[in-house]
């Protein structure tokens, strides 16, 4: 079980399993005498909108509603609107590769000794970013059972990245699929390691 602000969000593998969930979170909202609304309810779903996320038993994707209202929007203007819109692409960090790497000018952007303009490289990155988040891979879900693997990279000098994989049997066939991705920008003193170090 789930519970965010005022939202309830019970799964399970099977139909026996979720009923006797609901069951449960009913009784207990029962005894501590709260309600809930019939109507903004949904039972035994197989994918859900969360959170700016459709999720389902297999994987969580990137809501492509809440993603397709970034195209619309033109290059921030001033340092708020940047960042906000580096805010709305943390977000969704777990599904964009190296995003730190892609954000890092744009966030230096954002720093107080820094005049705000958008140069054409700046809103490339921009525009980068806005695409990955539409055309972002759908994450699968993590198989406790199976193995994993972590691919880092530290390749670029004031950055760190990586990538958890698993493979997975889906539709029939094994594949590897990505679980998330992290990525993170270094701090001052681990930006002077060697690439042995980082990694």
């Amino acid at each position: 079980m789930v519970v965010y602000i005022d939202d309830i969000i019970t799964y399970s593998e099977t139909l026996e399993d979720h009923v006797q969930y609901i069951d449960r979170v009913l009784s207990k909202l029962t005894t501590i005498n709260l309600k809930i609304a019939l109507n903004k309810s949904n039972f035994g779903q197989q994918e859900l909108l969360a959170l700016g996320h459709k999720v389902s038993g297999l994987s969580q994707a990137i809501y492509q509603k809440k993603g397709a209202a970034v195209p619309q929007k033109p290059a921030p203007k001033n340092i708020k609107e940047m960042k906000y819109f580096l805010g709305y692409a943390s977000y969704y960090r777990n599904h964009i590769k190296n995003l730190s790497h892609i954000t890092s000018s744009l966030y230096r952007l954002c720093s107080k000794d820094v005049v705000f303009k958008i140069t054409k490289e700046r809103r490339e990155e921009y525009e980068r970013i806005k695409h990955d988040i539409i055309n972002a891979p759908v994450p699968i879900l993590p198989d406790f059972e199976r193995p994993f693997k972590l691919y880092i990279d530290a390749s670029h000098s004031q950055e760190l990245g990586g990538a958890l994989h698993q493979r997975q049997i889906v539709d029939g066939e094994p594949k590897e699929g990505v679980i998330c991705y992290i990525s993170r920008q270094l701090k001052d003193l681990e930006a002077r390691y060697g690439k042995t170090q980082t990694e």
